[in-house]
């Protein structure tokens, strides 16, 4: 599929180096889908804010350049988006201020500046969210500029569209459908930690830390990276304590009534902490272990997903890289990802839990009970679902490569 071109330099921008499982797989497959359609000679050019991280899991060589930026990146970005043929914006949460204002500034930096100075720019394979009101108001003229807007979700081109985006839309589903785990990873759990009974896996994040807001001053325990820092006050750190009781009592009952182990599965650097705080509220401590991000890279985060009998996600990449093993799943979710995630596969109402209703724990218990026992009907589901969705996922390369041949880049 290499298209017939000469040296060309793109850059990808995205959450990049954050030792976030499904970032890096993004990323890894993104990288490979511009090498197939632009050749081995192409430049590209990965911006981060943590070099350090990057280098875990891209190897830079001639062609593959790692390009550290600052925290105030607004300068940089605009030096880097004039200095490449092709900008792509390869960061999942692209349209969402769920998490931080700051990363949807960046992706819409660098839409407009892209637009300035007639730079081709594709948002590839992103989601939507929560944004807001003045927010709106940024990505409605901003996101307008993009050349192309691939989404991953159907719901994601309905909320860009309901608020005024005009760039041409097309909807496929995420890249990381398309990563698969090196062979040796694929059984990583009987070299790290062979269980007898089975596993059932927590995919956590600790909801009362965002969004990050950008101050002069805080505590450095709550900097994400300055002028970074995370939301906690005192209730955020009373809610984060019951969340970490609530997933150990969780792990008690599957441990003692079930006979199962438990993986406490930190998707991201920043779901540590909650982790080793549900670790501690555990009875059975020898019964569980934590594996990270910042230990594992995605291929072999991927083999621990896709063994587990059951995975509990608040997080979406573990629901997605789990999906090909058909591994039953429930969302405690929080953000309109899993929502639309699950309404897609069409199992939000019975598998998609709110965190924050009354029953939601007394929920969890019941449905996860379930399939530990009988999770063949759920299986089923999962596995037409994940036939669609890297169906669609296929269709990501086929649009660049369309768009690459229109624009003659």
């Amino acid at each position: 599929m290499t298209l017939n071109h000469e040296y060309k330099k793109v850059l990808l921008v995205g959450y990049n180096g954050a030792n976030n499982t499904g970032s890096e797989a993004r990323l890894l497959s993104i990288i490979n889908d511009i090498q197939e359609l632009l050749g081995s000679n192409v430049i590209i050019t990965i911006p981060t804010l943590n070099e350090k991280n990057l280098r875990r899991y891209i190897k830079e060589s001639p062609n593959i350049k790692i390009q550290a930026i600052p925290s105030i990146f607004h300068l940089a970005l605009i030096s880097l988006v004039k200095k490449n043929d092709l900008i792509l914006l390869v960061e999942g949460s692209c349209y969402m201020d769920t998490w931080s204002s700051a990363l949807l500034t960046a992706f819409l930096w660098t839409t407009k500046y892209a637009y300035k100075y007639n730079k081709p720019c594709v948002a590839y394979a992103v989601d939507a969210g929560h944004l807001s009101p003045s927010n709106m108001k940024k990505v409605k003229n901003d996101a307008s500029k993009t050349s192309l807007i691939i989404t991953r979700t159907y719901k994601a081109a309905e909320i860009l569209q309901s608020i005024g985006v005009t760039a041409p839309m097309k909807v496929t589903a995420d890249c990381a459908f398309r990563f698969n785990s090196q062979k040796d990873d694929e059984q990583i759990l009987d070299k790290i930690w062979p269980v007898d009974n089975g596993l059932v896996g927590f995919a956590v994040v600790d909801f009362h830390l965002w969004p990050v807001k950008m101050r002069l001053w805080g505590k450095s325990e709550y900097c994400y990276k300055w002028p970074y820092y995370f939301s906690r006050s005192p209730e955020d750190k009373k809610s984060s304590n019951l969340l970490a009781y609530r997933w150990a009592v969780r792990a008690d009952e599957i441990i003692e009534e079930h006979d199962k182990k438990i993986a406490l599965i930190c998707m991201e650097d920043v779901d540590i902490p909650l982790a080793r705080l549900i670790l501690e509220k555990i009875r059975n401590k020898d019964q569980a272990q934590i594996f990270s991000s910042s230990r594992y890279n995605a291929s072999q985060m991927t083999g621990i997903l896709q063994n587990l009998d059951l995975l509990i996600t608040s997080r979406y990449h573990a629901g997605v890289l789990s999906l090909k093993k058909t591994v039953p799943q429930i969302a405690v979710g929080h953000d309109t990802r899993l929502r639309t995630f699950y309404d897609e596969l069409g199992i939000y109402d019975k598998y998609f839990i709110d965190y924050k209703k009354s029953d939601a724990w007394k929920n969890i218990k019941k449905i996860s009970d379930e399939l530990i026992e009988k999770p063949d009907n759920l299986k089923y589901i999962l596995k037409k679902g994940f036939v669609n969705h890297l169906e669609r996922a296929r269709e990501n390369p086929l649009l660049l490569e369309k768009f690459i041949k229109e624009r003659n880049i």
